[in-house]
């Protein structure tokens, strides 16, 4: 990703559910940041201390050119973790310091249909993906969440098909045998009816449902090709970013 630095300042907060919080950023360089084409566009927030920095990755969920505000999502879980805690006391006024935009991925206009699935760290690249979806675009959509407190409305012109898969507890407090190997959006995944044509996939979530259980269905059982999947872990299960990019490093050197 390239390593633009944009400074930009709270304007205010909105609790969206229980374990989302969205914050607005805006000047004062919000001209100075460069939108990025894709839907899955990112940026890498610094947390910490100039002496300490703490990086932390998100989705932008959407720039308001006319407000001159970008929005980030993000998951909270009470007093755990770095940036959910930060995001849910922050005061307007604070100054920010972010890098980039980064991005690989959006609908194609030539897919027959879209598959997207997930867990809360990816409902604000599928909806922002579903939001810029055509009108005669068909989409089926799985979203793992808590429970029905944690649903969120998606606009869209598509036909979409929007399934909540409800695990009974948030993601930090679920137990193994709703998570990891046993997540049930794999099984939803799994058992939703393949449509014909050209499919173009968008999986991303926590690395071992995602990547262990859902990757190798796409690929190898349903023969979907590299350039029509952006599949990809966003967090693992007991691991800081930081265990979780070294955690992909190793994975990566394993595979290759």
């Amino acid at each position: 990703m390239a390593r633009r630095t944009t400074t930009l300042t709270v304007v205010r907060t909105e609790r969206l559910t229980p374990h989302m919080v969205r914050v607005f950023l805006g000047d004062p360089d919000f001209g100075a940041f460069e939108p990025s084409e894709f839907t899955d566009s990112y940026v890498k927030i610094h947390l910490g201390h100039d002496d300490d920095p703490t990086l932390r990755t998100y989705t932008v969920r959407s720039v308001d050119s006319v407000r001159r505000e970008i929005a980030i999502d993000f998951v909270v879980h009470g007093d755990e973790g770095i940036a959910g805690p930060w995001a849910s006391t922050v005061q307007p006024g604070t100054s920010v310091t972010m890098f980039g935009p980064g991005g690989a991925y959006s609908p194609r206009p030539d897919a027959d249909w879209h598959l997207f699935a997930g867990d809360e760290s990816a409902i604000p690249a599928i909806s922002a993906a579903v939001e810029s979806l055509p009108e005669d675009a068909i989409a089926k959509v799985f979203i793992e969440v808590a429970d029905r407190h944690d649903e969120i409305y998606m606009e869209t012109l598509a036909l979409v098909d929007v399934t909540w898969i409800h695990r009974g507890a948030a993601s930090n407090e679920v137990g193994d045998d709703n998570a990891g190997d046993n997540s049930p959006l794999i099984a939803a995944v799994r058992a939703t009816e393949w449509l014909p044509g050209q499919a173009q996939v968008f999986v991303h979530g926590e690395a071992q449902a995602v990547m262990q259980n859902i990757r190798p269905y796409i690929r190898k059982e349903r023969g979907v090709p590299a350039e029509w999947a952006s599949i990809s872990g966003y967090w693992r299960r007991g691991r800081t970013e930081e265990g979780f990019r070294e955690w992909k490093r190793e994975l990566a050197a394993a595979e290759s």
